[in-house]
């Protein structure tokens, strides 16, 4: 099993849940996040209005806006929900995120105790 994580633009998170829900991945975790990458920040994703000094400064943002998905999926179902992320999140423009897949050593269901990928 493999949990992948993907940091992704606010507005892409329902094209992408939709996505992964069509594909027989309904199950994830969404959440709000704050961040940046190399390039310091962008302008263009925040919603409040920002001074012209400050719009003037490119990498200027402290942190910019993005949302988290994260879910387990089966080693073989990887390359499949990558590609589906990379197709829905990836617009060209600097600030499309990214996807991280790690390793998930156990998985357990509270309610049955079924473990692996019964729990699933």
């Amino acid at each position: 099993m493999k949990e992948i994580i993907a940091i992704v633009r606010p507005n892409k998170i329902t094209p992408t849940k939709e996505a992964l829900a069509v594909l027989g991945f309904p199950a994830l975790t969404a959440c709000k996040v704050l961040g940046r990458g190399k390039q310091k920040g962008i302008l263009g994703e925040v919603t409040f209005n920002v001074s012209p000094e400050l719009q003037r400064q490119e990498g200027s943002m402290k942190y910019v806006p993005k949302r988290m998905i994260s879910l387990v999926v089966a080693d073989e179902d990887v390359p499949l929900v990558v590609a589906v992320l990379i197709k829905i999140n990836r617009t060209g423009k600097v600030g499309d995120g990214r996807i991280f897949v790690c390793p998930v050593a156990e998985a357990v269901r509270i309610r049955t105790g079924e473990r692996g990928q019964a729990a699933l």
